[in-house]
């Protein structure tokens, strides 16, 4: 626990861990790279940082982990958590430190699940904790002050000074401190010296088709598969998904197509098929902004302004419904 003063009137900032890029450790200060993710707990990351007058700062770690491996039972778990501490009274916010190859899925997932009157902050670093000059202390600084911001609510990420909803956050750039966008939709508002800054209504969460995740010890996640449609494609993949059932089928299939959700014909094809078989199948487009617009006749639905990831969750939830 981290205390900024004493009073027993302070309200909480929850702030959990689960590893990443924030907590990483290289053997030098000039390895960006180079670096081992989840070695610094989320105590630790605190160190040094001050909380907003009138919060308390309190630290739980519930992963250590490379966000590139992340797991459902992990999301799972870090729904729950959020759900606890979102429930006492004096919790103002809570804030989860967490590696940026899936934080908009995390995100996106939690944006699902939960709808919060609180904030849900996530936040992360590009640079390792041994950079020489690591980003991730800002970003915690400013999840914080985003977490304890009066009125504020919802899935939200912040990195860069920039505020995204969780629906819209996009990993937009392999290597740069501010490596996500919103798309269309821009930013939230933005954090400057502590301050938030907004430009567009907090974002309201769905917590569509949730029970299961909060009721049941262990979750059957329905297993779905992401397919690309590129030029040359080929039915063979999908063919060979569903013949590689056993004792977990693919239950769904998002198509990652091009443009405003076209597919390779030979691709549609055998999706078409498969969801003839009963397979769920959904369209999502590879484009980085811009949404699927429907037209008469589609023969396979569509993720609208989903990317094929959060496509996935969206139907990964649906299922597990």
């Amino acid at each position: 626990m981290v205390n900024s003063s004493s009073p027993e009137s302070r309200r909480r900032v929850v702030v959990l861990g689960t590893g990443g890029t924030i907590a990483g450790r290289a053997a030098s200060s000039g390895d960006n790279i180079g670096y081992t993710a989840g070695q610094v707990g989320v105590a630790d990351l605190l160190g040094g940082i001050e909380a907003p007058e009138g919060v308390l700062l309190e630290a739980e770690q519930v992963a250590q982990l490379d966000s590139k491996d992340m797991s459902f039972a992990i999301w799972q778990q870090l729904a729950r958590r959020c759900a606890h501490w979102l429930a006492q009274a004096d919790v103002t916010g809570v804030v989860i430190t967490h590696g940026t190859d899936t934080l908009e899925e995390t995100a996106f997932f939690l944006h699902s699940v939960l709808a919060p009157s609180k904030p849900v902050v996530l936040t992360c670093a590009m640079r390792p904790a041994t950079a020489l000059a690591p980003d991730g202390p800002q970003n915690v600084r400013d999840a914080i002050s985003v977490a304890a911001t009066q009125g504020a609510r919802g899935v939200t990420v912040v990195c860069a000074g920039a505020i995204h909803s969780g629906i819209d956050i996009q990993k937009v750039h392999t290597y740069r401190p501010d490596a996500f966008a919103s798309g269309d939709a821009g930013p939230v508002g933005y954090v400057e010296e502590g301050e938030v800054r907004l430009v567009r209504s907090w974002p309201e969460g769905a917590a569509s088709h949730a029970s299961k995740i909060f009721l049941e010890a262990e979750v059957r996640w329905p297993r779905i598969e992401i397919v690309v449609s590129h030029a040359g494609a080929s039915g063979a993949v999908i063919d060979a998904l569903l013949q590689s059932g056993g004792a977990d089928p693919v239950r769904g299939l998002v198509l990652a197509a091009t443009g405003n959700g076209t597919l390779h014909h030979a691709l549609e094809a055998a999706a078409l098929k498969a969801q003839d078989a009963g397979v769920a199948i959904v369209r999502a487009t590879r484009c980085a902004n811009g949404r699927i617009l429907p037209k008469a006749g589609d023969a396979l639905r569509d993720a609208g302004a989903l990317t094929p990831v959060k496509a996935r969750i969206a139907l990964m939830l649906e299922l597990l419904g």
